[in-house]
Formats: C-alpha cells, structure tokens, sequence
C-alpha cells in the first residue's frame, strides 16, 4: 500500500543549507555558476567545489535540473533547479512545474529519499508568490501521487510570508499532517 501524500510532504520556515535530507535544491541560473539568494547561501555552505562541479553541467536550460555531490553540506546531493525569468504566467507555467519534477526525476534516479526544495523563481527571477506556490505544490503532488521516490519532500520556506503562503495552501488541500 502506498504511503499517503500528507505523510510524505513536510514544511519547514528557514534556511535550506541547515536541513538533513538526501538532496537539497537551489534555485540556480543557467549557468550553473552561483549567485544570489538562495542559490548563493547553498553554494557558500557547500564550499568552491560545487561551483567547479556545477559549471561542468552547463548550460542548464530553464524547466531542467542538474545534480551534483553536496560537498560541504549536510545533504548528499545539490540539485540545481532552473526556473522560468517571469514573463507570463501561461508561458512560464509549464517551465517552473518542470523545474520541480525534473528535480524530482533526480533525486528519484539517485535514490534521494528526502528533498527540500526552495521558492524556486520568486526572487529576483520575479515569478509571482502566489502562482509559484500553487504551481510547485501541485508539481510535487503529481509526482508524489505517480512515484514512490522521494520519500518525502519539504518546501523550504526562507521568509515568513512564503511559509504562510505554502501552509495555508497545504492546509487547503489538506496535505498537512
């Protein structure tokens, strides 16, 4: 019987480097060189080795991932996620969903158990909060209801109002548990 969906999906306010999962995701650029935010936080606690790792993997089109060691960093994997630069929501729809299940096509094929991914494509990227939140939980519960691995996944949230966001849409569609 398969685990239900609530029990597989978790929800954490804080930094992503600090978390003890398999793999964890950043919002990366195209190529794959580090930068700001979130991206910036994960390649400076995993150290100068997953920049050189990264950049070997590029380009990385938006909607694709790529995955690389953790190095430094408590998770095994880094599993860098390009999401769409914001245009329109119609367009870039389908390319953010695909930064998520090709993250999780990653964490699948390398046996990640547990992956906490960021707000991928809602900083300077600028994808609208409230349509990426919706868009990366129906994603991740698409995949989740199709595939056994991961394990479970977490929506790593930096700031406040994103893990406000996050909670009260898990709540709607009652996937907290």
């Amino acid at each position: 019987m398969a685990t239900p969906i609530e029990s597989r999906i978790r929800l954490f306010l804080g930094d992503i480097t600090s978390l003890d999962c398999d793999a964890i995701v950043t919002a990366a650029n195209e190529a794959l060189r580090g930068g700001g935010g979130v991206d910036g936080a994960v390649h400076s606690a995993a150290g100068p080795e997953l920049v050189r790792a990264s950049m070997a993997l590029a380009p990385c089109p938006a909607g694709e991932a790529r995955i690389t060691d953790g190095f430094n960093l408590a998770a095994k994997f880094v599993i860098h996620a390009v999401g769409p630069i914001f245009h329109d929501i119609e367009t870039d729809r389908e390319t953010l969903a695909n930064a998520y299940t090709s993250s999780l096509s990653l964490a699948a094929e390398n046996n990640a158990a547990s992956v906490a991914f960021p707000c991928i494509s809602t900083g300077v990227f600028g994808f609208p909060p409230d349509s990426a939140c919706e868009i990366a939980i129906d994603a991740v519960v698409n995949w989740l209801r199709a595939h056994d691995q991961p394990e479970w996944v977490t929506f790593c949230c930096f700031q406040s109002d994103d893990h406000r966001r996050y909670k009260e849409r898990l709540t709607e569609l009652r996937l907290l548990s």
